[in-house]
């Protein structure tokens, strides 16, 4: 059984900050617990637009505090999320979040992520896996 906090995780290799400095991450379940799925904290800025595509990643993300909204930039349809929304990204959509507020929300990503990860130039995170265990 684990137990752990994301107080306990604040400023360990676990509380990830974008290089792009629009949001930051702790990551409370990871690749290294082999359970598969990662899940995390994550906590966009408000005024701040972050272009994502998970390419090699289904994530759920649940809203908890804070609005944004929402573009799927394959099809141009908005969506206003707000907390309780949940939105799935389950066919690897091109999307971009725009913050109002600071947006708090908990995110499940599958396969999980290693906690390395960061967006890249296309906004995709790379897929980064654990070495085996002996």
């Amino acid at each position: 059984m684990i137990v752990r906090s994301f107080k306990e995780i604040e400023g360990t290799d676990r509380h990830v900050k974008a290089a792009s400095g629009t949001w930051e991450s702790k990551r409370i379940v990871l690749a290294k617990e082999r359970v598969g799925f990662s899940l995390h904290e994550t906590t966009l800025y408000a005024g701040t637009e972050t272009r994502m595509w998970y390419a090699n990643h289904i994530e759920a993300v649940l809203c908890v505090e804070g609005e944004a909204e929402l573009t799927n930039e394959e099809t141009g349809e908005k969506h206003w999320i707000e907390p309780g929304t949940m939105y799935l990204l389950n066919e690897h959509e091109h999307h971009t979040l725009r913050p109002k507020t600071d947006f708090r929300c908990v995110c499940v990503f599958n396969p999980p992520v290693t906690g390395r990860e960061d967006h890249d130039e296309n906004g995709v995170y790379p897929l980064l896996t654990e070495p085996e265990e002996a």
